[in-house]
C-alpha cells in the first residue's frame, strides 16, 4: 500500500481508481490468508502480519467510500 493516507488534494477520478486497487489487493489478502490457514502452509506471524494488511487496506477503502459519497442530511 504505497498510497499516502492523506486523500483530501486526490481528485475522485484518482479515489475512484485507488479503491478498486485497494478492493482487488483486499479480496487477494483474504484467498491468501484463507489458502495459508487451510493448508496450513503460514506460521501465525505471517498470517497476522497479512490480517493488518488487509485492515488497513479496509480502512482505507472506507475512508475513500466516505470521502467519495457525499453527506446527505435529512
Amino acid at each position: 500500500m504505497n498510497a499516502p493516507s492523506d486523500i483530501s488534494m486526490k481528485t475522485d477520478d484518482v479515489l475512484l481508481v485507488e479503491l478498486e486497487v485497494f478492493r482487488q489487493e483486499h479480496r487477494d489478502l483474504d484467498t491468501a490468508i484463507t489458502a495459508m490457514v487451510e493448508r496450513g502452509t503460514g506460521d501465525q506471524l505471517t498470517i497476522r502480519r497479512l490480517k493488518k494488511k488487509k485492515l488497513r487496506l479496509k480502512d482505507m477503502i472506507s475512508m475513500i467510500e466516505d470521502r467519495l459519497t457525499p453527506d446527505i442530511i435529512a
